[in-house]
């Protein structure tokens, strides 16, 4: 009999919803987002990036909003995933543990700030690559209960979607591997073609993007690849930092309560056999690519979410153990998750006024100005439509011959975004112009003039670009505006007559920063 969801689930996954709905109506496009949404006009088996489910996932809300692409639309379809990602937690939760599990297993992932409010909302790979996540094992778990080829081939659906949102899906195999060599009676299902099939199923699922990259000079694996490599020495205060911030991601009353689940689960495993077993399984999911990725930033720089995939699956115990404690414990256990419920909403809150005011930035309108303008990290948001404005002003978006151009790739992409299809933005740094450098090529734009848009006063702009073109010449300089108040410095530059083309493609055997 199918599963339903109980009236607390449902009221979870319809209020957070809601407020994810209103979130995506408040924010301007972030960098990755306008970036992704790109790939809407390019569409394409896969991207320099990323696989391509982030540009269906985007294409499906924006058809489902009507396909006017604005910022609610191109998210949509992200919030609607997001929700059923609430449903599969809570879904495996009961499976695992028993009904009373699964709204506080939904309530876990929303209050984790991470998942609740960037992967619910926003335009990244990670929310298709969370469900898929959460469906393969779901589907995991039937196909180890039932001795079966069928439910082995649902598994390889499911990961063979997650392959095709974010390459971190390559975990999902590792982390399985590793909860059968820990778990002797699951081993048993190695005695059948189930996972072989599973797997083969995963990788024809995710062929189209193994055949776009050995067409594109190996460029997406190669650019992924190289942010894992070892560098030549070792830091364990950046393996620090990294983990903190990745507390910091997740809300830190949060991250430890994942810790201290995790540490159960391994040094006290359930006395119910079932329960242990899915505790392993839950674990050795969570510690994979989390043990990678610190791993990985002894040596380099990493991002605070590339390791946090894993810690969804752990959702489900801790969800089971509140439960535990509603049950001990009831009211002051309510008080506790209604602090814990309430505290994302808040500081989304925040975020949001931050984003749209400028309240928190020193030299700001607020009270408690404190933000250096350098180190807001909401100032990307917004103000990209006067950069269209002042091209307009000057006569420049419909001039022949002519293309705008930044030296990043972020740039380019708001830029891309705000100026829309009637004029081509292009990103030139050498070796880093992301997917700008499959979608044309550089001899295309010889003899044409370009525009530079310079951000934030480089002192290298625009003379590292002197010798690509004929002269460069000043054509304006202003703020773009937040509240009334400066955002940051513009400066406009007209670069006539490109004489030959810029090397944006990427360079073989040149790691991207």
């Amino acid at each position: 009999m199918a599963w339903m969801p109980g009236r607390g689930v449902i009221g979870i996954v319809a209020g957070t919803t809601l407020l994810r709905l209103a979130l995506a109506a408040s924010l301007g496009l972030g960098n990755d987002e306008a970036y992704y949404a790109l790939y809407l006009d390019h569409p394409d088996w896969s991207y320099f990036d990323h696989p391509p489910m982030v540009a269906l996932v985007a294409s499906f809300g924006d058809l489902l909003a009507g396909g006017g692409r604005s910022i609610a639309a191109l998210r949509l379809g992200f919030v609607l995933l997001f929700a059923g990602s609430t449903l599969l937690v809570a879904r495996i939760a009961r499976r695992a543990y028993g009904d009373r599990a699964a709204a506080p297993a939904a309530l876990a992932l929303n209050a984790s700030w991470f998942f609740g409010a960037a992967v619910g909302t926003f335009v990244l790979p990670d929310g298709p690559l969370l469900f898929c996540w959460l469906l393969t094992i779901d589907r995991l778990m039937t196909a180890l209960d039932r001795p079966s080829v069928g439910p082995w081939l649902l598994v390889g659906l499911a990961w063979g979607g997650a392959m095709l949102s974010k390459y971190h899906a390559a975990f999902l195999p590792v982390g399985v591997l590793a909860f059968l060599a820990v778990d002797r009676g699951a081993r048993r299902c190695l005695r059948s073609p189930g996972p072989y099939l599973a797997a083969l199923v995963g990788l024809a699922a995710f062929s189209p993007v193994i055949a776009w990259n050995a067409r594109n000079g190996w460029a997406s694996f190669a650019f992924q690849g190289s942010r894992a490599a070892v560098g030549p020495g070792i830091d364990p205060g950046a393996m620090l930092g990294a983990i903190a911030a990745q507390a910091c991601y997740l809300l830190p009353w949060m991250a430890l309560a994942l810790v201290l689940m995790a540490v159960r689960i391994a040094r006290r495993p359930d006395p119910d056999p079932d329960r242990a077993q899915w505790g392993r399984l839950f674990l050795t999911l969570a510690v994979v690519p989390f043990g990678f990725f610190a791993a990985v930033s002894l040596f380099r720089p990493v991002l605070p979410h590339w390791g946090l995939i894993g810690v969804a699956g752990l959702m489900p115990a801790l969800g089971a153990s509140w439960a535990d404690r509603l049950r001990d414990r009831p009211r002051a256990t309510r008080r506790r998750l209604a602090l814990i419920a309430l505290a994302p909403v808040v500081i989304t809150a925040l975020a949001v006024a931050q984003a749209r005011t400028g309240w928190l930035r020193a030299g700001g309108p607020g009270p408690l100005s404190m933000i250096p303008p350098e180190a807001d990290p909401t100032r990307d948001l917004s103000g990209w439509d006067q950069v269209t404005d002042e091209l307009r002003r000057l006569g420049l978006l419909d001039r022949p011959g002519t293309f705008v151009f930044t030296g990043h790739w972020h740039v380019s992409g708001q830029l891309a975004r705000a100026i829309g299809p009637g004029m081509p933005v292009l990103c030139y740094h050498e070796g880093d112009a992301r997917g700008f450098s499959s979608w044309s090529r550089p001899e295309d734009w010889v003899g044409q003039d370009g525009i530079l848009v310079a951000v934030d006063d480089r002192s290298t702009e625009p003379h590292c670009f002197d010798r690509w073109f004929e002269r460069i010449e000043p054509l304006s300089r202003f703020h773009l505006q937040r509240g009334g108040r400066p955002l940051r410095p513009v400066r406009l530059f007209l670069c006539r007559r490109q004489t030959r083309p810029f090397p944006f493609a990427p360079t073989p055997g040149r790691d991207a920063p």
